[in-house]
């Protein structure tokens, strides 16, 4: 029986350069004396997708405090968090340092879905030292070229909504109840679903913040200007010692096949398909994304 997750305590962490981002950290209720004893490398910190979107992560979150304290923060520019600039992978890596500062963690296991797995993967690249296993969700590997299959599979999902998306999107101004619809809209091609997906996307709208797409564009220019040659061979000097699971749902409309490269240069790597989930595999097949982390979690 596995010990039950308290609702998690709000607050936030100040970075250097004055922004607010706010924190969940949840914390099990009747912990089992091994819980109760953990010290501070049994936390997780969790990094969600985006850039420019904030947490979704809470089931995940939930799953890992059953062995310790799990972090949950909107990154800057997203969610409750601030929007204050500048919007760089040296900024966000900054800030995902100073969450696991205030939080008194020495050396997290750290979780990223999608844009948060490369946020994850970029903090233990620049901070070897201060991960202890990562866990890499959904995310899109090395480099940009799964991106016109991605657009396809997603025109294909979108064909019967394709005019009505098309106008929201054109809209100059739109409102937030608009805005809202348009990533109703996009999110429904992530789930491999349909009839359960439009319950999924529900919950993870509410509530609702208005996604920045300032940052998402700054972030992903910068990303695409990344070398994949350079981030293999950085890959690979990673320390055998910190083990990578790479939690894959087989229906994601980004292929999977993106993350090859990654997965062949990291020294100590673990992959895991789930053949009936999207791009949220913990929504989609729950039970197995959950036997996959108990599994990993050390």
């Amino acid at each position: 029986m596995h010990a039950r997750a308290a609702g998690p305590t709000e607050s936030f962490v100040v970075t250097d350069d004055g922004c607010r981002l706010w924190t969940a950290r949840h914390e099990t209720a009747n912990a089992t004396p091994d819980v109760a004893q953990a010290g501070p490398d049994s936390a997780a910190i969790l990094c969600h997708g985006g850039p420019g979107f904030w947490d979704t992560l809470a089931p995940i979150a939930e799953l890992l405090a059953e062995r310790g304290p799990a972090i949950r923060w909107d990154q800057r520019g997203g969610g409750r968090s601030q929007h204050q600039g500048p919007y760089t992978l040296l900024r966000f890596t900054a800030d995902l340092d100073a969450v696991r500062s205030a939080h008194q963690v020495d050396r997290p296991v750290l979780v990223g879905h999608s844009w948060g797995a490369s946020l994850a993967l970029q903090y233990f690249l620049t901070h070897p030292d201060r991960v202890r296993a990562l866990i890499y969700i959904a995310g899109t590997g090395l480099s940009w070229d799964w991106r016109p299959q991605h657009n396809a599979a997603c025109a294909r999902a979108l064909a019967p909504v394709a005019a009505k998306f098309a106008a929201l999107r054109a809209l100059p101004r739109p409102t937030a109840g608009q805005r809202r619809e348009e990533d109703f809209i996009r999110l429904l091609t992530e789930f491999s679903d349909p009839g359960a997906a439009r319950g999924h996307v529900e919950r993870l709208l509410s509530p609702y913040f208005v996604s920045d797409p300032a940052v998402n564009q700054a972030l992903n220019a910068e990303m695409r200007a990344l070398a994949e040659a350079d981030l293999i061979e950085r890959c690979r000097a990673l320390p055998e010692r910190v083990p990578v699971l790479i939690v894959d749902g087989a229906l994601d409309p980004r292929p999977r096949w993106a993350v090859d490269a990654l997965a062949a240069a990291l020294p100590n790597v673990r992959r895991v398909t789930l053949t009936a989930a999207g791009h949220l595999p913990w929504l989609d097949s729950p039970a197995e994304f959950a036997a996959a982390i108990r599994e990993f979690v050390p």
